[in-house]
Protein backbone atom coordinates (compact mmCIF):
# COMPACT_ATOMS: atom_id res chain seq x y z
CA UNK A 1 0.00 0.00 0.00
CA UNK A 2 1.60 3.40 -1.06
CA UNK A 3 0.84 6.86 1.07
CA UNK A 4 0.01 10.26 0.20
CA UNK A 5 0.16 11.30 3.10
CA UNK A 6 2.99 11.37 6.47
CA UNK A 7 3.25 7.85 7.52
CA UNK A 8 5.54 5.31 8.87
CA UNK A 9 7.04 3.92 6.16
CA UNK A 10 9.56 0.91 5.41
CA UNK A 11 11.74 -0.14 2.22
CA UNK A 12 10.00 -3.43 0.85
CA UNK A 13 11.10 -4.68 -2.91
CA UNK A 14 9.50 -2.83 -5.69
CA UNK A 15 6.18 -4.10 -6.56
CA UNK A 16 2.61 -2.73 -7.81
CA UNK A 17 0.95 -1.05 -4.96
CA UNK A 18 -2.39 0.71 -3.82
CA UNK A 19 -2.30 4.36 -2.92
CA UNK A 20 -4.30 5.31 0.19
CA UNK A 21 -5.36 9.10 1.31
CA UNK A 22 -3.33 9.79 5.13
CA UNK A 23 -6.41 12.29 5.71
CA UNK A 24 -9.22 10.26 4.37
CA UNK A 25 -8.62 6.94 7.19
CA UNK A 26 -8.57 9.48 9.83
CA UNK A 27 -12.12 9.94 9.25
CA UNK A 28 -13.44 7.02 7.61
CA UNK A 29 -12.28 3.18 7.26
CA UNK A 30 -9.31 2.33 5.68
CA UNK A 31 -11.03 0.00 3.01
CA UNK A 32 -12.96 3.26 1.99
CA UNK A 33 -9.62 5.29 1.07
CA UNK A 34 -7.57 3.00 -0.98
CA UNK A 35 -7.21 3.79 -5.06
CA UNK A 36 -5.11 3.40 -7.78
CA UNK A 37 -2.74 6.37 -9.37
CA UNK A 38 -1.27 5.61 -12.46
CA UNK A 39 1.66 7.93 -11.89
CA UNK A 40 2.72 5.74 -9.37
CA UNK A 41 2.10 2.33 -10.90
CA UNK A 42 5.32 0.35 -8.47
CA UNK A 43 6.72 1.38 -5.56
CA UNK A 44 9.68 0.29 -2.96
CA UNK A 45 7.47 2.16 -0.06
CA UNK A 46 5.10 0.02 2.86
CA UNK A 47 3.37 0.41 5.52
CA UNK A 48 4.69 -1.39 8.57
CA UNK A 49 1.63 -1.22 11.85
CA UNK A 50 1.67 -2.49 14.89
CA UNK A 51 -1.56 -2.48 16.71
CA UNK A 52 -1.79 -3.38 20.70
CA UNK A 53 -5.12 -5.57 20.94
CA UNK A 54 -4.37 -6.49 24.35
CA UNK A 55 -3.23 -3.19 26.61
CA UNK A 56 -3.97 0.43 26.95
CA UNK A 57 -3.14 3.14 28.85
CA UNK A 58 -6.42 5.61 28.76
CA UNK A 59 -7.13 9.26 30.16
CA UNK A 60 -3.69 10.00 30.22
CA UNK A 61 -2.01 13.07 28.02
CA UNK A 62 -0.23 10.76 26.02
CA UNK A 63 -0.11 7.26 24.49
CA UNK A 64 2.87 6.82 26.93
CA UNK A 65 0.89 7.77 30.11
CA UNK A 66 -2.41 6.64 31.67
CA UNK A 67 -4.47 4.12 33.79
CA UNK A 68 -3.63 0.84 32.57
CA UNK A 69 -6.40 -1.45 31.23
CA UNK A 70 -6.41 -4.83 29.48
CA UNK A 71 -8.81 -6.89 27.50
CA UNK A 72 -9.97 -9.79 28.43
CA UNK A 73 -13.50 -9.92 26.53
CA UNK A 74 -13.65 -6.85 27.52
CA UNK A 75 -11.38 -3.56 28.80
CA UNK A 76 -11.04 -3.92 32.45
CA UNK A 77 -8.56 -1.98 35.12
CA UNK A 78 -5.62 -3.26 36.30
CA UNK A 79 -5.29 -2.74 40.03
CA UNK A 80 -2.43 -1.39 41.84
CA UNK A 81 -0.30 -4.10 43.33
CA UNK A 82 -1.32 -6.11 40.45
CA UNK A 83 2.10 -4.87 38.13
CA UNK A 84 5.28 -4.38 39.72
CA UNK A 85 8.57 -2.65 37.77
CA UNK A 86 9.24 -5.38 35.69
CA UNK A 87 5.83 -5.48 34.47
CA UNK A 88 5.74 -2.05 33.79
CA UNK A 89 8.52 -2.10 31.46
CA UNK A 90 6.85 -4.93 29.66
CA UNK A 91 3.60 -3.21 29.02
CA UNK A 92 6.09 0.31 27.63
CA UNK A 93 7.72 -1.93 25.40
CA UNK A 94 4.44 -3.22 23.89
CA UNK A 95 3.25 0.03 23.48
CA UNK A 96 6.23 1.42 21.61
CA UNK A 97 7.26 3.38 24.71
CA UNK A 98 10.49 4.19 26.76
CA UNK A 99 11.08 3.26 30.35
CA UNK A 100 8.26 3.59 33.21
CA UNK A 101 9.24 6.61 35.05
CA UNK A 102 6.32 6.68 37.21
CA UNK A 103 3.97 3.87 38.83
CA UNK A 104 1.30 4.91 40.81
CA UNK A 105 -2.48 3.95 41.42
CA UNK A 106 -6.01 5.12 41.62
CA UNK A 107 -9.07 3.19 42.69
CA UNK A 108 -10.52 0.58 40.51
CA UNK A 109 -12.02 -3.15 40.50
CA UNK A 110 -8.54 -5.72 40.29
CA UNK A 111 -8.66 -8.01 37.38
CA UNK A 112 -5.59 -9.47 36.92
CA UNK A 113 -1.81 -9.90 38.78
CA UNK A 114 1.24 -10.25 36.77
CA UNK A 115 4.16 -11.76 37.17
CA UNK A 116 6.91 -10.74 34.76
CA UNK A 117 10.46 -11.44 34.17
CA UNK A 118 10.98 -8.18 32.04
CA UNK A 119 11.81 -9.72 28.65
CA UNK A 120 8.42 -10.61 27.08
CA UNK A 121 7.54 -8.74 24.48
CA UNK A 122 3.60 -8.45 25.72
CA UNK A 123 2.05 -8.17 29.11
CA UNK A 124 -0.36 -10.97 28.38
CA UNK A 125 2.86 -12.85 27.98
CA UNK A 126 3.76 -12.33 31.57
CA UNK A 127 2.14 -15.14 34.01
CA UNK A 128 -0.94 -13.95 35.53
CA UNK A 129 -3.76 -14.81 38.14
CA UNK A 130 -7.49 -13.38 37.53
CA UNK A 131 -9.07 -12.40 40.79
CA UNK A 132 -12.35 -11.20 41.79
CA UNK A 133 -12.93 -7.71 41.99
CA UNK A 134 -11.22 -5.18 45.16
CA UNK A 135 -13.54 -2.63 46.36
CA UNK A 136 -10.86 -0.82 48.15
CA UNK A 137 -7.98 -1.44 44.96
CA UNK A 138 -6.72 1.12 43.01
CA UNK A 139 -5.76 0.90 39.05
CA UNK A 140 -2.47 1.87 38.12
CA UNK A 141 -1.81 4.83 37.07
CA UNK A 142 1.71 4.39 34.38
CA UNK A 143 4.09 7.06 32.63
CA UNK A 144 5.93 5.54 30.50
CA UNK A 145 9.13 8.14 28.97
CA UNK A 146 9.02 8.69 25.41
CA UNK A 147 11.49 6.71 23.40
CA UNK A 148 13.23 10.05 22.64
CA UNK A 149 15.90 11.98 24.02
CA UNK A 150 18.26 14.98 23.86
CA UNK A 151 22.30 13.81 24.27
CA UNK A 152 25.62 15.87 24.71
CA UNK A 153 24.16 19.09 25.46
CA UNK A 154 24.09 20.97 28.55
CA UNK A 155 20.76 19.87 29.90
CA UNK A 156 17.84 17.17 28.67
CA UNK A 157 16.28 19.82 27.01
CA UNK A 158 19.67 20.42 24.61
CA UNK A 159 21.63 17.78 22.26
CA UNK A 160 21.19 15.69 19.69
CA UNK A 161 18.04 14.05 19.12
CA UNK A 162 18.50 10.19 19.48
CA UNK A 163 15.03 7.97 19.32
CA UNK A 164 14.68 3.96 20.46
CA UNK A 165 13.13 2.40 17.47
CA UNK A 166 12.76 -1.51 17.54
CA UNK A 167 14.45 -1.60 20.65
CA UNK A 168 18.17 0.35 19.66
CA UNK A 169 18.66 3.97 20.40
CA UNK A 170 19.90 5.63 16.90
CA UNK A 171 20.32 9.01 15.99
CA UNK A 172 17.82 11.51 13.56
CA UNK A 173 18.12 11.76 9.88
CA UNK A 174 15.03 13.93 8.06
CA UNK A 175 14.26 12.77 5.13
CA UNK A 176 13.33 16.28 4.09
CA UNK A 177 14.86 19.64 5.20
CA UNK A 178 14.25 20.25 9.40
CA UNK A 179 12.59 22.94 10.07
CA UNK A 180 11.83 25.01 13.72
CA UNK A 181 8.68 23.71 13.24
CA UNK A 182 9.74 20.48 13.40
CA UNK A 183 12.23 21.08 16.39
CA UNK A 184 9.12 22.34 18.24
CA UNK A 185 7.82 18.69 18.13
CA UNK A 186 10.64 17.17 19.88
CA UNK A 187 10.61 20.11 22.93
CA UNK A 188 6.99 18.91 23.09
CA UNK A 189 7.16 15.35 23.02
CA UNK A 190 9.88 15.70 25.73
CA UNK A 191 8.12 18.39 28.04
CA UNK A 192 10.67 20.97 27.27
CA UNK A 193 8.64 23.99 26.06
CA UNK A 194 8.77 25.24 23.36
CA UNK A 195 11.62 25.40 20.19
CA UNK A 196 14.45 27.79 20.40
CA UNK A 197 17.43 26.74 17.76
CA UNK A 198 17.33 23.36 15.70
CA UNK A 199 19.34 22.31 12.85
CA UNK A 200 20.06 19.13 10.49
CA UNK A 201 24.07 18.66 10.92
CA UNK A 202 27.13 16.22 8.94
CA UNK A 203 29.69 15.90 10.91
CA UNK A 204 28.52 12.72 13.03
CA UNK A 205 30.71 10.33 13.10
CA UNK A 206 29.47 7.71 10.44
CA UNK A 207 27.01 5.18 12.53
CA UNK A 208 23.31 3.50 11.32
CA UNK A 209 20.62 5.98 11.68
CA UNK A 210 16.85 6.42 11.75
CA UNK A 211 14.97 8.21 9.14
CA UNK A 212 11.94 10.43 10.20
CA UNK A 213 9.30 12.42 8.38
CA UNK A 214 9.33 16.10 9.65
CA UNK A 215 5.95 16.24 7.73
CA UNK A 216 4.78 13.70 10.43
CA UNK A 217 6.41 14.64 13.60
CA UNK A 218 4.03 18.39 13.46
CA UNK A 219 1.19 16.20 13.64
CA UNK A 220 1.76 13.34 15.26
CA UNK A 221 4.45 12.11 18.36
CA UNK A 222 7.82 11.87 16.91
CA UNK A 223 7.87 7.84 17.50
CA UNK A 224 5.05 7.57 15.07
CA UNK A 225 6.85 8.80 12.53
CA UNK A 226 10.25 7.17 11.98
CA UNK A 227 11.13 4.24 10.22
CA UNK A 228 14.04 2.29 8.53
CA UNK A 229 15.52 -1.24 9.19
CA UNK A 230 18.15 -2.86 11.42
CA UNK A 231 20.05 -2.95 8.43
CA UNK A 232 19.85 0.80 7.69
CA UNK A 233 23.47 2.06 5.72
CA UNK A 234 25.52 4.27 7.89
CA UNK A 235 25.04 8.51 7.84
CA UNK A 236 27.21 11.21 9.26
CA UNK A 237 23.81 13.26 9.54
CA UNK A 238 22.13 14.37 12.48
CA UNK A 239 19.47 16.86 14.68
CA UNK A 240 21.05 19.50 16.96
CA UNK A 241 17.74 20.98 19.35
CA UNK A 242 18.20 23.13 21.91
CA UNK A 243 14.30 23.87 23.96
CA UNK A 244 13.54 26.70 26.13
CA UNK A 245 13.43 25.02 29.40
CA UNK A 246 16.88 24.23 29.39
CA UNK A 247 17.96 25.81 32.55
CA UNK A 248 18.60 23.50 35.57
CA UNK A 249 16.32 24.65 38.22
CA UNK A 250 17.50 26.75 41.32
CA UNK A 251 18.15 25.78 44.58
CA UNK A 252 16.88 28.42 47.16
CA UNK A 253 18.34 27.90 50.75
CA UNK A 254 17.80 30.24 54.34
CA UNK A 255 20.75 30.92 57.02
CA UNK A 256 20.18 33.10 59.72
CA UNK A 257 23.54 35.15 60.33
CA UNK A 258 22.75 36.13 64.07
CA UNK A 259 19.77 34.62 66.37
CA UNK A 260 18.24 31.51 66.12
CA UNK A 261 16.58 30.06 63.50
CA UNK A 262 14.37 26.37 62.86
CA UNK A 263 13.78 24.43 60.37
CA UNK A 264 10.06 23.64 59.59
CA UNK A 265 8.26 21.16 56.76
CA UNK A 266 7.94 23.68 54.15
CA UNK A 267 10.61 26.28 55.39
CA UNK A 268 12.09 28.16 58.01
CA UNK A 269 10.93 29.94 61.12
CA UNK A 270 13.56 33.02 62.64
CA UNK A 271 13.15 35.31 65.27
CA UNK A 272 11.98 39.02 65.20
CA UNK A 273 15.15 41.40 64.56
CA UNK A 274 17.21 38.77 63.46
CA UNK A 275 19.27 38.96 59.96
CA UNK A 276 19.56 36.52 57.36
CA UNK A 277 20.84 35.25 54.37
CA UNK A 278 18.74 33.89 51.06
CA UNK A 279 21.28 31.90 49.14
CA UNK A 280 20.40 31.16 45.65
CA UNK A 281 21.85 28.84 43.25
CA UNK A 282 22.43 26.14 40.13
CA UNK A 283 24.10 23.61 38.86
CA UNK A 284 27.05 24.65 36.40
CA UNK A 285 25.72 24.82 32.67
CA UNK A 286 26.54 28.13 31.22
CA UNK A 287 28.55 31.28 32.87
CA UNK A 288 27.18 34.57 33.78
CA UNK A 289 23.31 35.59 34.21
CA UNK A 290 21.65 36.89 37.35
CA UNK A 291 19.35 35.72 40.39
CA UNK A 292 15.96 37.54 40.71
CA UNK A 293 14.29 36.86 44.30
CA UNK A 294 10.63 37.21 44.70
CA UNK A 295 10.06 37.95 48.32
CA UNK A 296 7.52 39.72 50.53
CA UNK A 297 9.25 42.72 50.53
CA UNK A 298 9.47 43.14 46.66
CA UNK A 299 6.42 44.90 46.54
CA UNK A 300 7.87 47.67 48.48
CA UNK A 301 9.71 48.82 46.11
CA UNK A 302 13.15 46.76 46.58
CA UNK A 303 14.70 45.63 43.59
CA UNK A 304 16.20 41.73 44.73
CA UNK A 305 18.68 41.07 41.72
CA UNK A 306 22.05 40.22 41.87
CA UNK A 307 24.51 38.41 39.09
CA UNK A 308 25.71 35.36 39.39
CA UNK A 309 28.72 34.96 41.14
CA UNK A 310 30.20 31.35 40.89
CA UNK A 311 26.43 30.24 39.39
CA UNK A 312 25.28 31.68 42.90
CA UNK A 313 23.59 35.21 44.69
CA UNK A 314 23.02 36.04 48.12
CA UNK A 315 20.58 38.04 49.44
CA UNK A 316 21.14 39.68 52.84
CA UNK A 317 18.05 41.17 55.86
CA UNK A 318 18.80 42.59 58.64
CA UNK A 319 15.97 43.35 61.42
CA UNK A 320 13.90 41.23 60.10
CA UNK A 321 9.96 42.11 60.63
CA UNK A 322 6.47 41.07 59.68
CA UNK A 323 6.89 42.29 56.15
CA UNK A 324 9.52 39.72 55.43
CA UNK A 325 7.23 36.94 56.25
CA UNK A 326 6.03 34.88 53.13
CA UNK A 327 7.34 32.90 50.11
CA UNK A 328 10.63 32.85 48.83
CA UNK A 329 11.47 32.07 45.19
CA UNK A 330 14.36 32.37 43.12
CA UNK A 331 14.47 33.25 39.50
CA UNK A 332 17.61 32.11 37.41
CA UNK A 333 17.78 34.64 34.14
CA UNK A 334 20.28 34.19 31.28
CA UNK A 335 20.50 35.09 27.98
CA UNK A 336 22.17 33.10 25.43
CA UNK A 337 21.92 31.09 21.90
CA UNK A 338 20.72 34.83 21.59
CA UNK A 339 17.74 34.07 23.28
CA UNK A 340 16.41 35.00 27.14
CA UNK A 341 15.91 31.67 29.69
CA UNK A 342 14.86 31.95 32.91
CA UNK A 343 13.87 29.04 35.34
CA UNK A 344 12.46 29.76 38.82
CA UNK A 345 13.24 27.65 42.01
CA UNK A 346 10.63 26.55 44.45
CA UNK A 347 9.30 28.77 46.96
CA UNK A 348 10.45 28.56 50.66
CA UNK A 349 7.98 30.00 53.31
CA UNK A 350 9.61 31.98 56.25
CA UNK A 351 7.86 32.50 59.62
CA UNK A 352 8.60 34.94 62.41
CA UNK A 353 9.31 34.27 65.82
CA UNK A 354 9.74 36.47 69.04
CA UNK A 355 13.19 37.55 69.65
CA UNK A 356 15.09 36.72 72.46
CA UNK A 357 14.81 40.29 74.39
CA UNK A 358 11.21 39.56 73.60
CA UNK A 359 10.57 35.83 74.69
CA UNK A 360 12.77 37.71 78.43
CA UNK A 361 10.25 40.12 78.62
CA UNK A 362 6.95 37.62 78.14
CA UNK A 363 9.03 35.44 80.68
CA UNK A 364 8.83 38.47 83.18
CA UNK A 365 5.34 39.42 82.84
CA UNK A 366 4.27 35.97 83.20
CA UNK A 367 6.34 35.57 86.51
CA UNK A 368 5.17 39.24 88.17
CA UNK A 369 1.34 37.73 87.33
CA UNK A 370 2.10 34.92 89.52
CA UNK A 371 3.45 37.07 92.01
CA UNK A 372 0.91 39.25 92.15
CA UNK A 373 -1.60 36.56 92.82
CA UNK A 374 0.71 35.36 94.76
CA UNK A 375 1.12 38.06 97.36
CA UNK A 376 -2.03 38.87 98.48
CA UNK A 377 -2.56 35.32 99.24
CA UNK A 378 0.40 35.28 101.50
CA UNK A 379 -0.49 38.62 103.26
CA UNK A 380 -3.66 36.97 104.36
CA UNK A 381 -1.91 33.69 105.04
CA UNK A 382 0.54 36.04 107.68
CA UNK A 383 -2.34 38.04 108.37
CA UNK A 384 -4.32 35.08 110.11
CA UNK A 385 -1.31 33.20 111.46
CA UNK A 386 -0.88 36.52 113.30
CA UNK A 387 -4.30 37.02 114.91
CA UNK A 388 -4.28 33.33 115.71
CA UNK A 389 -0.86 33.85 118.12
CA UNK A 390 -2.86 36.29 120.39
Amino acid sequence: MGLDGPWLLEHTATSPVWRVSYDCVEKSAGRHCVYDSSSFPSSSWGLEVKCSDSVRLVSGPSLCSGSVQIWDQSWTWVCEGALDQQGAEVLCRELGCGAPSLLQGALSPLEQTFHCEGHESALMDCPHSSSETCSSGAAVNLTCSEPLRLVGGASRCAGTVEVRHRGEWRRMEPDRPWLLEDTAAVCRDLDCGSAVYGEEREDFPQSPVWRVSPDCVEKSAVRHCVYGSSSSSSSSSGLEVKCSDLLNRPVISLSVSDGVSEALPQGVRVLLGSKFRVKCSVEPQYPGGSFQLLSPTAPLGQNHTLPAVNHSAHFLFSDTGPAHKGNYTCVYHLHVFNHSFSSQSPSLQLSLGASDSALIIRVLLILLLKLLYILPMLYYYCKVRARGRR
